[in-house]
């Protein structure tokens, strides 16, 4: 067991009810279950990935959650999603009260989810989508730099860009997510006026993760660029670098229509990489930090070592603060 006898509160811990400001992000056939209750039962706050889930899969991940775990826990629904009302139906007939939402309009279910009670943020890729979910009422903004793995915004802002301007034109606790894997990336992530942050390859690469092993083998063999950023023609993702994102920049490369890439891509990519292991004809969503991370261990020393080095690297700091500094 991993103890460390401190909290961190900020805002984001106060309105979430958890010791530490770190969240797991909600990665689609990665994020069950057992990695959101893990990093919950931590300090940290899991997210149940409802993107790669059917309305009664994700029934079923809360329950057996909710068998392990009773404290706070929280559901990312992608709102690009067709079904995304059943899974809002879903997260509230079952008990969820923590809502991350992305990829769409939050204003469509901010509404009903806080007639429910329900915490909701809203994850945008730049200001200008930041100040619209604010406008529709959530209650925390993650601001995510396009280093992060997945689908990202066309703005392509990086983290450090992003997250200081969400900060000055913002009132709403903001998450910092994108690019961030250890303590320093928290302390740094703070230094710029964020209360929190989400992580997501690190987490994906813990035993609790439902990812295949040759998603973790990926990664602990992945180099510099450990990732691309392609399929912009459709929804620019990052992903591992292997045969079918080199397969895709070639595509654009050639100057290939919306229409051929989209017969390329067909369906279920992302599970068959991701979750089944096929390295050939899926691909593995994956931010930058992937080309960093050596080890698999369990989502609760993720979390202890995070805690430890922010600890450390703030004691560093202020060390250096109360140094004398001639210029």
């Amino acid at each position: 067991m991993f103890h460390n006898p401190v909290s961190i509160e900020t805002r984001v811990t106060r309105l979430l009810q958890i010791r530490y400001p770190i969240i797991q992000a909600g990665m689609i056939w990665a994020s069950g279950w057992k990695l959101a209750t893990a990093v919950s039962k931590a300090g940290g706050l899991g997210l149940i990935g409802a993107g790669s889930m059917s309305p009664a899969l994700l029934t079923e991940h809360i329950l057996k959650a909710r068998i392990v775990w009773q404290g706070p826990l929280g559901v990312n629904i992608p709102l690009m999603r067709r079904d995304a009302d059943e899974l809002v139906k879903a997260s509230l007939d079952n008990g969820i009260r923590i809502v991350f939402t992305s990829a769409g309009n939050p204003g469509k279910f901010t509404p009903l989810l806080h007639d429910h009670g329900c915490i909701v943020a809203h994850v945008v890729p730049s200001l200008k989508l930041a100040l619209k979910a604010a406008e529709r009422g959530v209650d925390l903004i993650v601001g995510e730099g396009f280093e992060a793995g997945g689908h990202n915004g066309y703005e392509e802002i990086p983290t450090f860009p992003l997250i200081p301007r969400l900060v000055d034109h913002i009132e709403l606790p903001i998450l910092a997510a994108g690019g961030i894997r250890d303590g320093r990336g928290m302390v740094a992530a703070m230094a710029l006026g964020a209360e929190g942050v989400q992580v997501g390859t690190r987490f994906a690469c813990t035993f609790e993760s439902s990812v295949s092993e040759n998603y973790r083998k990926s990664v602990l063999e992945s180099g510099e660029p450990s990732t691309v950023l392609t399929l912009k023609e459709l929804s620019p993702t990052r992903m591992l670098a292997g045969s079918f994102s080199k397969r895709s920049i070639e595509m654009t490369k050639t100057g290939a229509s919306k229409e051929a890439v989209e017969h390329f891509l067909g369906h279920g990519r992302a599970k068959a990489g991701t979750f089944l292991g096929d390295t050939e004809e899926g691909y593995m969503e994956a931010g930058e930090i992937a080309g960093d991370i050596r080890s698999i261990v369990s989502a609760e020393e993720v979390i202890s070592t995070m805690i430890s080095e922010f600890i450390s690297v703030i004691n560093r700091l202020t060390l250096l603060g109360n140094s004398a500094i001639n210029i």
